[in-house]
């Protein structure tokens, strides 16, 4: 009887190590996978366009540098509103998580909301009537609609983390900037990454409705190939704007696997 009860407790402690193993293997795997699957839609939109029969309404669309103009736009306006996210939502929610702010934490979160539930398009409309045609408004419509899910994981992130962890750092002397710093922040990390990188497949969305706001980028493609009826620029417009959602949430899982504590590693 004494052996089997004591090679039962083996068996029970010896699992939990492995699991995080394979977990990180499959995801570096999946980080692997998705480059190469981009890099072969852009072979083949590229040799598909090699031989496409194209009018002169197609090529004056898409002749000198346009392109390249579109998709540089577009990246300065996912760079740039997605800075301004973060400057703006990441500190906001460590202010509304100290005692002295907790009861704005509905408020804020309820405007935040009201930026993501009012229609892109709409929303654009507004502060073009507003700021007039430009990329301000384009810039602050996207910050907009991009603003809580970085806020309300920043929240998620610090409230979740133990109490004890907490009192124990205070215990032993460390200030309250400290706490934060090197005990709240570093916990709630991965919550807070995953929050960015919503905010960054978001924005690249969002970003193609910048160019009814006169703000440029891939969105320029997307309506001259529907105006105009011309599919080879809106199937260009299209591809390289899904190419380049998919890219930044690949770089985006990737900072989630370098920038995540390391001893939250085998438990996720």
């Amino acid at each position: 009887m004494t052996g089997p009860e004591l090679d039962e407790p083996r068996e029970e402690s010896a699992p939990p190590g492995p699991p995080g193993l394979p977990r990180r293997h499959v995801g570096w795997q999946k980080l692997t996978f998705l480059p190469a699957v981009l890099v072969a839609v852009l072979l083949a939109t590229w040799l598909w366009f090699r031989q496409a029969d194209l009018d002169s309404i197609s090529e004056s669309a898409l002749s000198n540098g346009q392109v390249s103009k579109a998709l540089w736009q577009h990246i300065e306006l996912t760079v740039i509103s997605t800075f301004f996210v973060l400057i703006i939502a990441i500190p906001l929610g460590i202010l509304l998580t100290r005692r002295a702010f907790r009861k704005a934490t509905p408020v804020a979160t309820a405007v935040a909301s009201m930026g993501q539930a009012t229609p892109a398009i709409g929303l654009l409309a507004l502060l073009v009537i507003w700021l007039g045609i430009g990329r301000k408004a384009a810039l602050i419509g996207i910050i907009s609609y991009a603003v809580l899910p970085v806020l309300s994981n920043t929240i998620a992130g610090l409230k979740a983390n133990d109490p004890t962890l907490l009192e124990a750092a205070r215990g032993i002397g460390m200030s309250p900037m400290g706490v934060l710093g090197r005990v709240e922040l570093p916990l709630a990390v991965p919550l807070i990454l995953a929050g960015v990188r919503t905010a960054l497949v978001l924005n690249v969305g969002t970003a193609t409705l910048a160019t009814f706001g006169g703000g440029g980028g891939l969105g320029v493609l997307i309506t001259t190939g529907i105006t105009n009826q011309r599919m080879p620029v809106l199937m260009l417009g299209s591809i390289l704007t899904v190419v380049l959602a998919l890219l930044v949430d690949w770089l985006a899982s990737l900072a989630e696997l370098l920038l995540r504590p390391r001893g939250l590693e085998v438990g996720t």
